[in-house]
């Protein structure tokens, strides 16, 4: 890729796609991190001498001006962060990003000024990748930068479009994402185990799959488990069951074993007739759940034997919760893990985005992991494919 290196800034107005689709709470900004992650980029073109034109997608409009879906608190977050003005360009159906009305303005700015443009999915073009519209958002800038990791997956006019057709450059936060997650495709140090949770193993069968042949082992808890438990002839209960992947799953199964990894499941986990904090729970065999349970954590004795597994590796990916962490009593499995991974010394440890984040900044141990992605979609399909329509669109 292209990177800021290759970029001199100075004296030019630069388009940066940023990813502030930040979580939102009665007109307000919950959680920052996204905002955070973009100021290396900021700070860095203001510190050369450029003007910023920002834009980011926000939650899920249906292509047209939603002032619920609105950027501006997030301009507000972003003026407090970045320590000087930034004017925001939006707010009224008729200020969107790619229109005539939002360049006038653009072009009014002074040097070395910051504006934040409203959201891209207001634009009916964005999402089919309009070549108009990408034609319209590349009339904002002189070069066009994507930091937008979380959303470098998809081929949308903010993205990939306005790549075509000004000069165009990997951010900080991109260039680091990208950096990291190859790491753990093609260099990782050995041993190298990955961690997956979450509910459907048809969400990381191509990360799986790809995987597979490259890593010294692989723990498989949250409730993708029961399908492979239930493929081996396990009792699962009432838990969550993708009876259409079980042949896959034995399939997977056979591969890890014909390639000499060590593919970990739960051996006992936390189990519930409901999900709901404070209601019974028993820990159980994970392949003897009574009917009517569920399981909804890695019990104990899995959380050791994970522990243990992951003692001495090089290089570790997590993805994935190993129960129901939103809920205290189903959050010990996917905290013990977390604090496994964070306690070793000398590994690359990356954790790829999604709820994984959320149950490392809920234990405290985020700043020890080598790499905190900010995409979930986006680091999955890089590990599946080992490419992105963003990188490829600055290469």
């Amino acid at each position: 890729m292209r990177t800021l290196k290759d970029l001199d800034a100075k004296g030019k107005r630069v388009l940066v796609r940023v990813d502030y689709n930040v979580p939102m709470k009665e007109g307000r900004v919950k959680d920052d991190t996204r905002i955070e992650a973009s100021l290396p980029t900021l700070l860095h073109l203001l510190q050369q001498g450029a003007s910023l034109v920002l834009f980011s997608h926000l939650g899920r409009p249906k292509g047209g001006f939603d002032l619920g879906s609105s950027l501006e608190p997030v301009a507000k977050v972003l003026e407090q962060k970045l320590g000087r003005p930034v004017q925001f360009i939006g707010g009224k159906a008729e200020l969107l990003p790619g229109s005539d009305a939002v360049l006038e303005r653009v072009k009014a700015l002074p040097p070395g000024s910051v504006a934040l443009l409203d959201n891209v999915r207001f634009e009916k073009g964005e999402e089919s990748n309009d070549e108009a519209l990408a034609r319209q958002y590349a009339r904002l800038g002189e070069a066009f930068v994507l930091d937008a990791f979380g959303s470098a997956h998809r081929a949308h006019a903010s993205v990939t479009g306005v790549a075509r057709f000004l000069p165009s450059y990997a951010g900080l936060l991109m260039e680091k994402e990208v950096r990291s997650l190859k790491r753990v495709l093609e260099q990782p140090d050995h041993p190298y185990w990955v961690v997956l949770g979450g509910a459907k193993v048809s969400d990381k069968i191509g990360v799986i799959q790809n995987l597979l042949p490259k890593v010294d082992g692989m723990l498989i808890g949250g409730a993708m488990a029961f399908t492979f438990i239930k493929a081996q002839g396990g009792q699962v209960g009432s838990s969550l069951v993708e009876d259409d992947k079980l042949e896959l799953a034995q399939s997977l199964l056979q591969q890890a074993q014909a390639q000499g990894v060590r593919l970990l499941l739960p051996v006992d986990v936390v189990a519930a007739q409901k999900i709901e904090a404070g209601t019974e729970t028993r820990v159980m065999p994970a392949d003897r759940i009574e009917v009517g349970w569920m399981g909804l954590d890695i019990g104990p004795q899995t959380q050791q034997e994970f522990a243990d597994a992951l003692r001495g590796a090089k290089t570790v990916l997590w993805n994935g919760p190993m129960g129901v962490f939103e809920v205290d009593d189903f959050s010990k499995g996917t905290l013990a893990v977390g604090q496994a991974i964070a306690d070793l010394e000398g590994a690359f440890t990356v954790i790829g985005g999604g709820d994984s984040v959320a149950a490392a900044n809920k234990l405290g141990v985020a700043e020890r992991f080598s790499h905190v992605s900010t995409g979930g979609g986006a680091s999955l399909e890089l590990l599946e494919l080992g490419t992105l329509p963003g990188i490829e669109a600055l290469s």
